[in-house]
């Protein structure tokens, strides 16, 4: 009975809507829960980057194992002192001809998904493995060139 007196009396009033402290109210708990959901997105989007930068490293260092394994098997001609070696990740990427056949070992070289560039740290068989700079004989190994810091607590360099 009481609910539809306040029924009634709102309806003459016009009045069909919220009220100024449920609006606030409603407000205040969005507010709350976007900025929880907030740091769950940052997250999302650096767990997927650093999915993103092992699958691409992962990819270059199979290529320099598949263009090692073939450089041994004989099928080309590598330059002396490259240990069978790629000379440079384009390479890679363009191949290498023998006997009229061409053997490519990428589709194209991956945008590190750190940098958003396709510049790659390089070490060759001659560079210390902690070393940042690369001799420029071969590429023995591919790794980020940015500072970050994982999830986990590594750097990614060290990947």
């Amino acid at each position: 009975m009481r609910y539809a007196v306040r029924k009634a009396a709102r309806q003459e009033r016009g009045a069909a809507g919220f009220s100024l402290v449920e609006l606030i109210v409603a407000i205040t708990l969005l507010l709350v829960l976007t900025t929880m959901a907030l740091p769950l997105a940052r997250i999302a989007v650096q767990r997927q980057k650093e999915q993103e930068l092992r699958y691409d490293l992962r990819t270059m260092r199979a290529a320099i194992d598949r263009y090692k394994d073939a450089a041994d098997r004989g099928a080309f001609q590598v330059e002396l002192g490259s240990d069978g070696y790629p000379p440079d990740l384009q390479t890679l990427v363009k191949g290498v001809e023998s006997n009229g056949k061409t053997y490519r070992f990428l589709r194209r070289i991956p945008v590190d998904p750190m940098t958003g560039t396709t510049d790659w740290g390089l070490r060759s068989t001659e560079d210390d493995p902690d070393s940042d700079s690369w001799g420029g004989q071969n590429v023995f190994d591919v790794y980020t060139k940015t500072d970050g810091t994982a999830l986990d607590g590594t750097k990614y360099k060290d990947w």
